[in-house]
């Protein structure tokens, strides 16, 4: 499990546009890709659609939920599936629910966001990325036991906001990898 902030969380969710499936930033939008799912998580973008209908209310401690179940029933047709494609529009769904301005708290692909936050987003990033692992796939891994500092344990959504607002670029997988 990948533990981020509350304050990151909430402006992120403030710079997301539904429209465009991006986040508007000060040096351009930005999203996450289904390259970007497969490099931090390692899951197959290619294949088999992932589809199932669900009642987005039923909330559930299951680790999968229960509309995937039939897709694993077979072992060795699970690999035919693009569960990276689910993955990612499970979290555009999730991002355009949050930032409606009713919603007080967004559903769970919380991983892949914070993960990829912190990959583009080194500025941000609890851990100083030289001190991480080498990145190899899935870059999750990476993340996955990393201490953060009780100075980043500490920001809040005013000093997330100028982090963001003051960074001067966002980087794209293959640059300055550690």
């Amino acid at each position: 499990m990948i533990r981020g902030s509350y304050p990151l969380l909430a402006v992120l969710v403030e710079r997301w546009r539904p429209k465009t499936h991006t986040f508007v930033l000060s040096v351009g939008e930005v999203t996450v890709t289904l390259e970007d799912v497969a490099h931090i998580f390692g899951l197959p973008i290619d294949g088999e659609p992932v589809s199932g209908w669900t009642d987005s209310s039923n909330k559930s401690t299951a680790y999968a939920h229960a509309m995937y179940l039939p897709l694993l029933r077979n072992f060795e047709q699970i690999h035919t599936y693009s569960w990276g494609t689910a993955c990612l529009a499970h979290l555009y769904r999730a991002l355009y629910c949050a930032s409606r301005y009713d919603t007080k708290e967004m559903d769970d692909p919380l991983n892949l966001l914070f993960v990829w936050t912190w990959e583009r987003m080194p500025c941000i990033s609890p851990v100083s990325r030289h001190i991480l692992s080498p990145a190899e796939i899935p870059v999750a891994m990476r993340w996955s036991h990393s201490d953060r500092s009780t100075t980043w344990l500490e920001k809040t959504v005013v000093t997330f906001r100028h982090d963001i607002d003051y960074m001067q670029e966002v980087n794209i997988y293959g640059s300055n990898e550690s």
